[in-house]
């Protein structure tokens, strides 16, 4: 029978040894290549081939090992459970985690719904928590002063800077079943010296895969009761609905509202949206938003009251680790015009840091400082002048670049290199043992190596085939800012001389870490494959990133002495 998941690995991802790796075969192998490999790690670890009783010892337990791997990637039934589990799965006495008649296809079935129990379980668990803080600063004594009028005042030689409005909100959700949940929210604003405060809570019931609805109730001190319901229907495979009704109470009677938005798919990356307003503020709005890998764009035009305009922006996705975006934007209609550009990075593994610059008329000129941490988000919209002045803009632009340049060489970067140090260090820690054990397992692999890599070299010279001169693998440091970092690699000569059948060396794309004759030298570190072969007498060189497949002898990687 099937047992619980959660019971069977205690909420922990299962530790998946690589048995491909050490056969050195795709996860796609077939049968005949993995019992053409097996062979021949079982000629090359035979303990009746080594007479020495050290020697022997060796070769019993790698030939143990080496047999353990065929039995299992052999078996479609234990391959399956191997690939979803890992060796934990195979371990269990009884086969618990699974129905032993049951096929690879069926297991793999099993396994995805008892995820989605799992998910289902860590989703009641979880509240979800979103916030958001805003703090309005004016700062428009910067650029547009009264000097003459105030210069006798104390202390009116210093421009003040004020906050002059807040708004902070929460929100939390409470999933009450697979379908229901509850979400609870709130919000305290405040601007120059007034404020007030609202609580909202709705109800969500997830009807079908094809839609939910939502019941909402709020309440506040500068306005009434308010009673909200929502749809959302999928109507096709690329069109849905969404309809929000609400009620407001007040001292002037009820006010109803309508807002109603149909979204359908253009095309792949391309959505077009529809949305009529009805009540205080009526309006009819459509866009066009088309989001890929690379760019975000959208145009939009709104007709209503009050506000009538037509917006136009651009989004560029640069493909870097930081994710660092480019965006303009310009909105043009009855309340004046506005354009904003602006940029935004990722700072460390969890936050966003963004800054844009507005100009507008009448408006004037402010920018917008914005992180996103997770999923609170703190924004410091400061507001610089009322007028369209070039000093303004200026500093508006240059100050957030250099202040970020600054920050980022003097104190993020420094953190992040620190933080990421010391996380390598307790990985290190953890599995100090293990690499001890892995590299002394290395080690006995290549001295069993060593006679059938000279009846290797013997027969691939006499042809001049494939010799491995030199091959390390490891931590190459080639970047000069790095010049100070120590080099971590091992040789591996030897083992991937081993692996040399007819004149190639064929390397699948698993990690390498696995192959016979390597462990890991640098863990928790990027680490590549460096060989200098020789073939037909020519020197050939080539590297390789862990992962990546490798076949020589190639005619790009010979050396050209000439140049």
């Amino acid at each position: 029978k099937v047992v619980n998941m959660a019971t069977a690995f205690g909420e922990e991802a299962p530790d998946n040894a690589d048995y491909y790796s050490l056969l050195n075969v795709r996860r796609e192998a077939s049968q005949e290549e993995l019992k053409s490999s097996y062979r021949r790690l079982c000629m090359l670890y035979h303990p009746d081939k080594h007479r020495d009783l050290e020697l022997k010892k060796q070769a019993e337990q790698l030939f143990n090992l080496v047999h353990q791997a065929y039995e299992v990637l052999s078996d479609p039934q234990s391959r399956a459970i191997y690939d979803i589990y890992g060796k934990k799965g195979l371990e269990m006495e009884g086969w618990e985690v699974v129905e032993r008649k049951k096929t690879a296809t069926e297991i793999r079935e099993e396994f995805e719904r008892l995820e989605r129990e799992r998910e289902e379980r860590r989703l009641q668990q979880r509240t979800n928590p979103k916030g958001t803080i805003s703090v309005g600063i004016d700062a428009t004594e910067l650029f547009d002063r009264y000097d003459e009028e105030y210069e006798d005042v104390p202390g009116s030689s210093f421009p003040q800077v004020e906050i002059n409005r807040m708004h902070i909100s929460q929100s939390i959700e409470a999933p009450l079943t697979a379908t229901d949940t509850a979400i609870l929210s709130g919000s305290l604003s405040t601007q120059n010296g007034n404020g007030g405060g609202t609580i909202n809570l709705a109800l969500r019931r997830v009807t079908s895969a094809k839609g939910w609805g939502e019941l909402e109730f709020g309440a506040g001190d500068l306005q009434g009761p308010v009673f909200g319901l929502k749809i959302f229907r999928n109507l096709t495979p690329k069109c849905f609905v969404t309809t929000n009704c609400a009620l407001q109470f007040s001292s002037r009677g009820i006010q109803p509202g309508l807002t109603t938005v149909v979204a359908r798919h253009l095309d792949k990356n391309t959505m077009g949206y529809l949305q009529w307003r009805w009540g205080i503020q009526s309006s009819m709005n459509t866009s066009i938003v088309r989001d890929t890998k690379s760019s975000h764009f959208t145009m939009a035009l709104q007709l209503g009251i009050p506000h009538t305009f037509v917006m136009v922006s651009y989004q560029h996705k640069f493909q870097d680790e930081e994710q660092t975006r480019l965006k303009g934007s310009i909105k043009a209609g009855s309340f004046g015009t506005v354009l904003e550009y602006g940029a935004e990075r990722k700072i460390s593994r969890h936050s966003m840091l963004g800054a844009t610059v507005s100009i507008g008329v009448p408006q004037g000129v402010s920018l917008k400082i914005k992180l996103n941490r997770a999923s609170q988000s703190y924004f410091f919209p400061i507001h610089l002048t009322d007028q369209l002045l070039p000093s303004a803009v200026f500093y508006a632009t240059v100050a957030p670049i250099v202040f970020y340049v600054a920050m980022h060489r003097l104190v993020i970067k420094p953190y992040l290199n620190a933080q990421k140090e010391r996380e390598l260090e307790k990985q290190r820690e953890n599995s100090a043992n293990e690499i001890h054990h892995k590299k002394q397992e290395a080690e006995a692999a290549v001295r069993l190596m060593q006679e059938s890599v000279r009846r290797i070299i013997e027969a691939e010279e006499s042809k001049m085939g494939l010799i491995i001169v030199n091959a390390w693998y490891g931590k190459f440091v080639t970047d000069n800012s790095q010049k100070n970092e120590r080099v971590k690699v091992i040789d591996v000569t030897v083992p991937l001389q081993c692996l040399v059948k007819d004149s190639k060396l064929i390397l699948t794309e698993t990690s390498k870490v696995g192959l016979p004759g390597f462990y890991d030298p640098c863990v928790g570190e990027d680490k590549s494959l460096k060989v200098l072969y020789q073939f037909r007498g020519a020197l050939h060189q080539v590297m390789s990133t862990d992962s990546e497949p490798l076949r020589i002898p190639k005619q790009s990687h010979k050396i050209d002495i000439d140049g």
